[in-house]
């Protein structure tokens, strides 16, 4: 199916999650046919996911900095 949305791989956290907020609020209008309403959650799904991965990454790094800078003091 042709659209003319970025590849959800290719957005930032922030992209994604501006996005995300709209796929909701379609999603909560009610007005969109079935077939509509299941690709936006489709497309809020992929969404959601690319934003747990900016997530996910910040928080690794966090992790190592914290264990680096532990490392630091310690020495």
């Amino acid at each position: 199916m042709p659209t003319d949305k970025p590849d959800v791989a290719s957005l930032s956290y922030e992209q994604a999650r501006d996005e995300l907020v709209q796929v909701v609020t379609a999603l909560e209008q009610g007005s969109a046919t079935l077939e509509e309403s299941l690709a936006l959650w489709e497309r809020g799904e992929q969404l959601a996911a690319r934003c747990q991965e900016w997530l996910d990454g910040a928080r690794e790094k966090l992790t190592r900095a914290r264990a680096a800078a532990a490392e630091e003091d310690a020495q």
